[in-house]
């Protein structure tokens, strides 16, 4: 049996506080980054070009990730137990690319501690959502989320347990939607190329040489 209506409305609002504390973050992180730096910019370009690479397809790889599960997803979470595509081999791959892409925002500084920091930050945030979800998807199907996370792993993807349908129902709107979110996180790359910039130029100082 499905979950009361104060159940889902209380998972609505779970979501929409994520979606405004992910918003603060990107603030704080912008202001981190606009007085901190790569220590590998001078000691080692390369490796900076290599991390500030990897990071942009980073990025790329959690927007179109993200697009992936929305297609199976798209809107059913509260309806039904989606177990096919991504969600066959992560219970939470939604979040799994946003992680990603946290990790890549950070890269786009060529540090890999501002990467770590992006990720912890962001995992703080999804740990509650997460729990609260779950514990939702619990008491709207007992007994096929029992078997559903008996065999699917939470965050850590296990491709042995894929499984895909041959159909799926498209719902357009929050396939967009979720694209449109996706795509902010692109805005990382030349928001770092702006700033880095700013500090080439002398107009922004550097407090912090990060690894």
């Amino acid at each position: 049996a499905m979950s009361s209506g104060v159940s889902t409305e209380y998972l609505s609002a779970v979501q929409r506080r994520r979606k405004w504390a992910l918003l603060a973050l990107m603030i704080a992180g912008l202001i981190l980054f606009g007085f901190a730096t790569s220590r590998w910019q001078q000691s080692a370009p390369n490796f900076y070009e290599a991390i500030e690479w990897t990071g942009m397809i980073m990025i790329l790889v959690c927007v179109v990730g993200r697009t992936w599960c929305s297609l199976y997803i798209g809107g059913r979470k509260k309806e039904e137990l989606v177990v096919n595509g991504p969600y066959s081999v992560v219970r939470n791959p939604l979040y799994v690319f946003t992680l990603i892409g946290a990790v890549g925002i950070g890269w786009q500084m060529g540090s890999l501690v501002m990467g770590a920091i992006c990720a912890l930050a962001t995992f703080m945030v999804f740990r509650v959502v997460i729990d609260r979800e779950e514990a939702f998807l619990r008491s709207a199907f007992p007994d096929a989320f029992a078997k559903y996370a008996a065999r699917v792993p939470k965050l850590w993807p296990n491709p042995a347990t894929w499984m895909d349908t041959d159909m799926i129902v498209v719902s357009p709107k929050p396939v967009m939607r979720t694209f449109a979110d996706s795509c902010l996180f692109l805005l990382a790359i030349p928001i770092a190329e702006g700033i880095d910039a700013l500090h080439t130029m002398g107009s922004l100082p550097v407090v912090l040489r990060l690894p």
